[in-house]
């Protein structure tokens, strides 16, 4: 039987955004349970949870003080299992975040360890006397970051943190530390839990010399990891967040770590490709993305919680995306775009669309954004990360729908801005109209679901007579789908060529219109802007 994970669409939530069911200001698992056949109704498979541990949230959640209770706002461990229960009896898998490499720095083993030697849980945490370390590791949050090190009043040494100084990196060559992690993950999987989203997972250890990332005693920790996963029945799953160039995340996924791993590499060049009109860098990403084992996929992003990442690309790339996409400084934060897709893609339905042809038709599970079926907008006027953290739009009503709590209460105010503004996108509101993206987007997850060409890994590019165009094939059980792509926004002919496929018939997947047979080398098609084909090639 094929793992489910091999092919799911994703959903990613921010509980504190999405329904709030006490009426406090704040989205809390309660309401996540109510709204579960809507995420169910999309097409999705699998839900992934954003931190819903305790926290000062100061880091939004991923300062975690404790890793075995629930953030009071959010609820209650009862109130999580009532959650599992009833997204399985809808078919649901639901992932936790886990923050494996530090906690936040009011946990209670910080707390005790920032006292000095001696103290319990001080060997919990990496300490130095002076702050000239480990010089060549990076640092990572370079708008609020000068070091890596921070000293600490109380003991008079420096502690290690490759996030926020308010972060403090746990010791991982302390082997309690390993331990308790190792039982914290049992714990939630014991509790139901599907899997882990793991976050940060590259700067588990720390080395001399090195850029303390993707070292050997890191994925040692992370094969410990895996068994623990893979003691249960069934086999809990572990997603990877390894924002690292292609050769160094592949290890990740050597069938003894992560089952899948986020494509950080390919998600900025989809975004190149469209806004340059050209398959250049699509083609260039995935010529170099390899073979993954059979037990192992990608996770395909669009946009997510955080800004869109600009690590993994050359420095020209980054400042070509920079100009393209955040053209005013308050839009950029650390080495990314702090935008949500629509307004990134300046409301484009068109590109929008493909994109969401390329993310569901390229090898991989499909991970979607929270109230991006709705074209929510952002708020750049808000700090950091929060801007892309808006409440969930359920109707034109007070709040969005999202609480009925007044909104000077609300965790940070629905978005109103006149072009994206709450009342014309909501669920109530576009669930009614045939035509709006989000019944556009059922539709093409449901079609996606019932193709088995989409279901492998399969990947055969296509060469065609047109940069503007990209091509290419995925087969798996017997079905081959061609797929192509106009990145223009003009039209466009293309030749592709398809030798291989001579006399198949190309029966379009979406509405079943039937193409002239392929009677040569090559076949022609006329697409029109940024639209794209699926067509399926019928031996018939």
């Amino acid at each position: 039987m094929t793992p489910w994970y091999l092919d799911v669409v994703l959903y990613e939530v921010y509980v504190r955004g999405f329904y709030d069911a006490n009426g406090d200001g704040n989205g809390d698992l309660a309401g996540l349970t109510e709204k579960l056949e809507y995420i169910r109704d999309l097409g999705v498979g699998a839900l992934w949870l954003l931190p819903i541990f305790p926290s000062p949230l100061r880091d939004d959640g991923y300062d975690i003080s404790d890793f075995r209770s629930v953030h009071p706002e959010l609820g209650t461990l009862d109130d999580l299992k009532r959650l599992l229960d009833r997204a399985h009896q809808l078919g649901l898998r639901v992932l936790l975040d886990l923050v494996v490499n530090h906690t936040s720095d009011q946990h209670p083993w910080f707390q005790s360890a920032r006292r000095g030697p001696g103290h319990p849980y001080h060997d919990y945490y990496v300490w130095s006397p002076t702050a000239d370390r480990y010089r060549d590791a990076r640092i990572i949050f370079l708008d609020t970051e000068r070091s890596n090190w921070t000293l600490e009043p109380g003991c008079g040494l420096y502690y290690w943190h490759r996030f926020f100084s308010h972060q403090p990196d746990l010791n991982y060559d302390n082997p309690e530390v390993r331990r308790e992690m190792l039982e914290i993950a049992r714990f939630w999987f014991e509790l139901g839990v599907d899997g882990f989203r793991v976050d940060a997972v590259p700067y588990l250890f720390e080395r001399e010399g090195t850029s303390c990332e993707n070292l050997p005693e890191t994925h040692a920790f992370l094969r410990e990891l895996r068994k623990v996963a893979d003691s249960f029945v069934p086999p809990r799953v572990l997603l990877a967040e390894a924002n690292q160039p292609i050769e160094e995340l592949l290890p990740y996924l050597g069938g003894d770590e992560f089952h899948m791993a986020f494509h950080f590499a390919l998600m900025p060049r989809i975004f190149m490709a469209v806004h340059s009109e050209h398959c250049g860098p699509l083609v260039e990403i995935l010529a170099r993305t390899a073979s993954l084992p059979e037990s192992c996929q990608w996770a395909m992003f669009l946009r997510n919680h955080d800004e869109l990442t600009l690590e993994m690309v050359s420095a020209e790339e980054r400042d070509y995306m920079l100009r393209a996409f955040a053209p005013e400084p308050r839009m950029r934060l650390n080495l990314g775009i702090r935008r949500r897709l629509w307004p990134l893609m300046m409301g484009g339905r068109r590109q929008i669309e493909l994109l969401h042809g390329l993310l569901l038709g390229l090898p991989g599970c499909a991970v979607l954004y929270y109230g991006d079926e709705l074209g929510m907008g952002d708020d750049i006027e808000r700090a950091d990360r929060m801007g892309v953290r808006s409440p969930m739009q359920w109707s034109s009503g007070r709040n969005a729908g999202f609480s009925r709590a007044s909104p000077r209460r609300l965790y940070t105010p629905p978005i109103t801005s006149p072009e994206y503004h709450y009342a014309g996108r909501n669920v109530e509101s576009l669930e009614r109209k045939p035509t709006s993206f989000l019944n556009w987007l059922r539709r093409m997850i449901r079609t996606h679901r019932a193709q088995r060409a989409f279901r492998g890994r399969e990947l055969a590019l296509v060469s065609t007579d047109n940069p503007h165009t990209l091509a290419f094939v995925r087969r798996s059980d017997g079905d081959s789908i061609l797929c192509v792509h106009n990145l223009s926004r003009f039209v466009q002919p293309v030749r592709l060529q398809l030798e291989r496929f001579r006399g198949r018939t190309p029966i379009e997947v979406i509405g079943g219109a039937v193409f002239p047979a392929i009677d040569g080398p090559e076949a022609f098609l006329s697409l029109g802007p940024h639209s794209f084909f699926w067509l399926r090639l019928s031996d018939a």
